[in-house]
């Protein structure tokens, strides 16, 4: 039965209660009924409880239980009906605060697009996901959703609000990527389909919102290590004022208040809203345990290409030799580049192409494993390897290609992958944030790691690491400064993301591997969502245990009140019903602060 069918029932039973008391005179049979719901229901407690204590963790259900059964038994039955209201009731605001605070993870899962629009000649056919396949050309309708991934085959303009937090539309070129998720403009988009429904962005986003749902927030009963100092006050308040009164009825009166509810739903309340202020934010976190980690976090290690950096090697440096002028060599090489695949070759024609015009090249073949040939106006022209292109010079750290005409060296152009301009002050504000042993792993060379954190603040740096260095570098951090962040995007880092304490996918462009294996998804393409991700989890806990402790002082106070016999138990149920309210509202503050 659902907490809501508990509550109505128990109102109902309430309601009852009073026809039987105030219209019939049959105060008897309101008693029996509420003895009947009120044992019925705390046997359900206790059975709740039982299981709670098998797990290995001790919770705050008894003195609910012990409150109702000492109500009853002082035959203070109205107090009991109270307080059975103010339990059904408690646990179905939560699920209604829940639901709300989660209504922005959940609306991925609305969104999610069934059908494509497959173009076959001058016609349209209309199948579902499962039937697309890569390398279809698909039609997007005015106002639809992107079905799976893909490359623009026209210019157009999307929506990526939903994926990336962007409120402004997106404007697509042709060989531009297209997100599935992502709602299409006025016009149409046709674009052509490179990856399959189960393997596109926006279904790996709603697997990582399942998940998230599906899996428990660990902190979702960590106020029960408040529960045995609690449950031990209330007793020895009640107790006393038991003893020194000699009447029972001042027992049940100070349990009645010391109803744990506020200690119960403050918690999960917070952590289900500071959830959802990260999907605002373009970051999907899957269980509350990531967040109370995140703001714990002490250590934070970054892969290097994809990043820190944007993982796209731009042209740095034209450098032909004297007497061959620059328009003219890039106009040469990247005529010979224009048909390969390399991405050396990509970045060199794409730089181009804004600046000089290719002119023809004859004979054009691809030499394995050292670079491209042909014939330009009669002259072979070599690009590649410095020994290819008949270069005395050597690239060493620098990404270079070179080149040469009929054998003779004529030049070269350096490649650098460019640095996010948000990575230098993501560093320093992950180190205002309390996180300030920042570490690099890459693959690359250890002269190009070291320049690059020197030039983001990062102290240590793992360079020419294979994925399982980094496991081995992550697993040789100590204790003192954990929790462990680790920040990737590529395949590679899966392994280091899900074995470190909280890991966080680069989502926008990684690799799907690099998002399963994460406890976190950043969808914009954005490292500063780091340093947010961190400041929202601090804000969540913070505001968390304000709200359990809040409910704990107002209920001490209220247990000291009543065990004077100022307040009556059916007023003392009545207040509790206040306290649990403005620990509630106090708890979702996480989801806009």
């Amino acid at each position: 039965m659902s907490h809501f069918k508990k509550f109505f029932l128990t109102v109902m039973v309430g309601a009852l209660a009073l026809f039987f008391e105030f219209i019939l005179g049959k105060g008897h049979w309101a008693f029996i009924l509420v003895v009947v719901v009120g044992g019925v229901m705390a046997f359900t407690m206790l059975i709740e409880m039982i299981k709670t204590l098998r797990s290995g963790r001790y919770g705050v259900d008894i003195l609910a239980i012990t409150a109702i059964i000492a109500t009853l038994a002082v035959g203070e039955y109205w107090a009991s009906l109270m307080i059975l209201i103010m339990l059904t009731g408690g646990d179905s605001l939560e699920d209604y605060a829940s639901r709300q605070a989660g209504r922005e993870l959940q609306s991925l899962l609305d969104n999610s697009p069934q059908i494509a629009h497959r173009k076959e000649g001058d016609r349209l056919e209309d199948l579902t996901l499962d039937k697309v396949k890569v390398g279809d050309i698909l039609v997007v309708k005015p106002h639809e959703i992107v079905p799976v991934d893909g490359q623009a085959l026209q210019a157009g303009s999307v929506d990526e609000s939903s994926l990336t937090g962007e409120s402004r539309p997106v404007d697509k070129v042709i060989g531009d990527e297209i997100m599935s998720g992502s709602v299409n403009g006025e016009g149409t988009i046709v674009y052509k389909v490179t990856s399959l429904a189960e393997d596109s962005q926006y279904q790996q986003i709603v697997k990582l919102v399942k998940e998230s749902q599906e899996k428990p927030a660990h902190f979702v009963r960590m106020a029960d290590r408040y529960a045995v100092p609690f449950t031990a006050v209330a007793y020895l308040i009640g107790g006393i004022a038991w003893f020194v009164t000699k009447d029972p009825v001042r027992f049940a009166e100070v349990l009645v208040v010391a109803s744990p509810c506020p200690l119960i739903l403050a918690a999960p309340v917070a952590l289900v809203a500071g959830m959802s202020r990260s999907s605002r934010n373009g970051i999907v976190v899957k269980t509350g345990t990531t967040i109370e980690k995140l703001a714990e976090a002490k250590t934070i290690a970054f892969d290097k290409t994809g990043t820190i950096t944007k993982g796209q090697l731009m042209v740095a440096e034209i450098n032909p030799v004297a007497g061959f002028s620059e328009d003219k060599f890039l106009s040469y090489l990247a005529s010979a580049e224009q048909e390969s695949l390399h991405i050396l070759a990509r970045s060199l024609v794409s730089y181009a192409q804004k600046r000089v015009n290719l002119v023809p090249v004859d004979n054009l073949e691809e030499v394995v494993g050292f670079g491209v040939k042909g014939e330009i106006d009669g002259q072979i022209i070599k690009i590649g390897r410095a020994s290819f292109a008949h270069a005395d010079t050597q690239p060493g750290d620098a990404t270079m290609i070179f080149a040469s005409l009929d054998d003779k060296y004529i030049g070269s152009v350096t490649f650098t992958d460019e640095i996010r301009p948000e990575a230098k002050n993501t560093i320093m504000q992950l180190r205002t944030l309390g996180v300030d042993n920042e570490i690099m792993l890459t693959g690359d060379r250890k002269g190009v790691a070291e320049l690059t954190a020197e030039k983001v603040g990062i102290q240590t740096v793992h360079a020419e690491c294979l994925p399982q260095d980094k496991i081995n570098v992550l697993k040789n951090i100590a204790k003192n400064e954990r929790p462990l962040i680790m920040v990737g995007d590529g395949i590679n880092d899966a392994p280091a993301l899900a074995i470190a304490d909280v890991g966080i996918a680069m989502g926008a462009h990684g690799s799907s591997a690099a998002s399963e294996s994460a406890d976190a998804v950043i969808l914009k393409d954005d490292l500063s969502r780091v340093a947010v991700a961190v400041k929202v989890a601090q804000d969540t806990m913070k505001i968390a245990r304000q709200s359990v402790l809040i409910g704990i002082f107002i209920c001490v106070g209220l247990m000291l009140i009543a065990s004077t016999g100022v307040i009556p138990a059916l007023i003392g149920a009545m207040l509790q019903e206040v306290v649990d309210t403005v620990s509630i509202l106090s708890a979702l503050r996480a989801k806009s602060e």
